[in-house]
């Protein structure tokens, strides 16, 4: 052991007694007892990542080192928690003096100490994303801006652009170019509102939590004496999840670590998937580059899944050019071989899968350990439909509930109103997505619209006659009526309104749910999305795979009847979130990184699909889409099934469409799979 440990700290060594070359297999234990000096450790899949780490952390207070000199950072809260505890039961008692923590909570801790520094009270507010919101709304009121109007990002969009910039240190003008070209008009404007809501935040006494991490970085480049205080005081720096960081997190440690340079980085280059939120994977890749001498820890056995799991996802990432080669090993005993199961169509893999989860579940296996995993949410909707149909408990972990997302509700509602003239919470929910029109406004229109109404059949007022169910002439007629009543700022959305009603309600398209649909996005609500949701591309492809998903339910009334259930479904299952019911999970890749399951069912593996088109756009789409689905892959731990549908039904008026097998499924050696083929008859 080097003495440099004990010359850097003075401090009494920790009496532990602990036997790490029992308690760790080689590879953990090289990288536990690592001597100083800059260190990668690549950790694979399953392979006691935090155990290495909290040892890591018992092994440098066991050399002497004091715990208000080691720097922990995690990415959640609850990493965070579960480190910390697991190092409380290592040593047998905490250590409130160790800088543990998230990137985020950190920052705040070294801000509240310094902020006067930066021209901030101690007491500054942090605002969250919410509060970030309303201040931008409050710049765009105070430059002028109607930002209701026309296609001009709105303040949730403007959060989301000025938070990307600023993680992945680049300019406004350069985040717009490549990644929002559709507002290059309003360049100027928004680079402007950039610079105000950073004044406003101050004026305030306030920071965004990008800030946390933004201003701690300027704190510490622009203040020498500020700079060297943190760096002799880390003197050890670990980092878990290293493949997630961003180039702003990036850049802090390597500002803190500039001295000593002994700081530990944990990750799994493999399972870096989050470049879409600001993650870089360039960080973990060039990290022998950007710390000369640093040494390279690779741990490789795997004690989640089966040796037949792991051999498959051994030759899923081989694709990658871009990688620290490793082979997970397995410290499990053989298994089954993952299946391949090709199915005829959407359906067929939707009622395979129920069949056989209901076979696993009469063997003996836990719904709890079940789980089907995507490459998006909209690729379960039918499986939602079929778990329905067979009572199958199951609970979705992919975010908000689909069917409850703001852009579902949305397109959905004019489907709702064309089939009930006098649905009241669908007309004011679609009027009010025209500017100038708020809750208030809506009220005032629907009283206008409502007093047009012919009477209600059965109500006292239509009592003996035989008055219609809908408005004569057609609701579109009767909302043409209400034109008077619209603001100013709203006429020209409320003619669009009007002619898109009159198309709906059309008998050609009246009858058609996924006409109605694609006619709502093709009318407009397309722009809407990309003023609205930073993630529009996203939710436009949810829309129009909704619309795919209506194909096959009959009528409207069909659809909407279909709509609610699983809505109805959705919200039960909120209600079961703490029961003790075992339930399926049905999620999406990103949200189920981190997780394991029994058995894993990966869907929808069609190319266009995952990998997603979207996706292989950019430059490093690809090596990230097999990156995403080797996470998927690695989830399972006994058994695996792969599936995909040769047919599947398209957008507007492409009908039913061939699928290819997704690229990733060609590249796995026969001899690792299983394969079934269903296309012939129904499983």
């Amino acid at each position: 052991m080097s003495r440099d440990y004990i010359l850097q700290s003075f401090h009494p060594p920790v009496s532990l007694q602990i036997d790490y070359a029992r308690e760790l297999n080689p590879q953990q234990h090289a990288a536990v007892t690592a001597p100083p000096g800059p260190a990668l450790v690549i950790a694979g899949a399953g392979s006691g990542k935090t155990r290495t780490l909290t040892f890591r952390v018992a092994y440098l207070l066991e050399q002497g080192i004091p715990p208000d000199r080691i720097l922990l950072l995690t990415f959640t809260n609850k990493a965070a928690g579960e480190m910390m505890r697991r190092v409380t039961e290592l040593l047998g008692q905490s250590q409130p003096m160790l800088w543990g923590g998230t990137f985020h909570s950190i920052g705040a801790r070294v801000l509240r100490t310094h902020a006067e520094t930066l021209g901030f009270q101690r007491d500054f507010t942090i605002l969250d994303r919410d509060d970030a919101r309303d201040l931008v709304k409050a710049c765009l009121i105070e430059a002028g801006i109607d930002f209701k109007a026309g296609k001009f990002p709105k303040p949730d969009v403007l959060v989301e652009i000025f938070s990307m910039a600023g993680n992945t240190h680049r300019t406004i003008t350069e985040l717009i170019d490549s990644q929002y070209g559709y507002f290059a008009e309003h360049l100027e404007k928004i680079d402007a509102l950039a610079k105000s809501y950073t004044a406003r935040k101050k004026a305030n006494n306030s920071m965004d939590f990008d800030d946390l991490l933004g201003l701690w970085l300027k704190l510490l480049q622009q203040h020498a004496e500020i700079r060297e205080h943190y760096q002799r005081r880390f003197q050890f720096i670990l980092v878990d999840e290293y493949q997630d960081t961003n180039k702003l997190q990036s850049d802090l440690i390597d500002l803190l670590a500039a001295r000593s340079k002994n700081v530990m980085v944990v990750g799994d280059d493999a399972q870096s998937i989050y470049a879409w939120r600001g993650a870089n994977f360039l960080n973990i890749i060039k990290f022998p580059d950007r710390y000369p001498g640093s040494k390279i820890y690779k741990i490789e056995t795997n004690y989640r899944s089966t040796p037949e799991i792991l051999q498959l996802a051994n030759a899923v990432i081989a694709g990658n050019a871009r990688q620290f080669a490793k082979e997970l090993a397995p410290a499990r005993p053989s298994g089954l071989k993952p299946a391949l199961v090709a199915c005829t169509d959407t359906s067929q893999q939707s009622a395979f899968i129920a069949q056989r989860i209901g076979e696993l579940h009469e063997e003996g296996t836990s719904l709890n350990e079940i789980a089907v995993l995507y490459r998006s949410h909209f690729h379960a909707l039918e499986l939602q439909l079929e778990f329905t149909r067979r009572q199958i408990p199951f609970t979705i972990t992919s975010g908000i509930r689909f069917f409850e997302q703001a852009h579902i509700k949305d397109a959905t509602a004019y489907l709702k109103f064309v089939a009930n003239p006098r649905d009241e919470i669908s007309f004011k929910r679609l009027v009010q997505l025209m500017p100038g029109i708020a809750a208030k406004g809506a009220d005032k229109l629907w009283a206008n619209y409502q007093s047009k109404l012919p009477a209600a059949p059965g109500s006292e007022a239509a009592a003996g006659l035989a008055l219609p169910a809908e408005p004569p002439g057609g609701t579109a007629v009767l909302l043409q009526a209400c034109a008077k009543a619209v603001p100013a700022k709203a006429a020209v959305a409320w003619a669009q309104f009007v002619a898109t009603i009159a198309q709906l309600e059309s008998p050609a398209v009246r009858k058609n749910p996924a006409k109605m649909l694609q006619l709502v996005l093709d009318a407009g609500y397309e722009d809407y999305l990309q003023a609205n949701f930073d993630n529009h591309s996203s939710r436009l492809d949810d829309l129009e795979q909704l619309a795919v998903f209506a194909r096959d339910l009959g009528t409207v009334d069909d659809f909407l009847t279909q709509l609610a259930l699983l809505t109805n479904v959705e919200a039960e299952d909120d209600k079961r979130a703490n029961a003790d019911e075992p339930r399926v999970r049905l999620s999406t890749i990103h949200q189920a990184k981190g997780l394991e399951f029994g058995v894993v069912f990966v869907i929808m593996l069609c190319d266009g699909l995952f990998p997603s088109n979207r996706a292989m756009e950019g430059g490093e789409g690809e090596e990230e889409e097999r990156r995403l689905f080797y996470v998927a892959v690695t989830r399972a731990k006994d058994e695996l099934y792969l599936s995909y549908p040769f047919m599947r039904g398209g957008f507007g008026d492409a009908g039913d469409t061939m699928q290819s097998p997704s690229r990733f499924l060609n590249e796995i050696p026969r001899e690792l799979i299983h394969e079934w083929n269903l296309r012939a008859n129904y499983y």
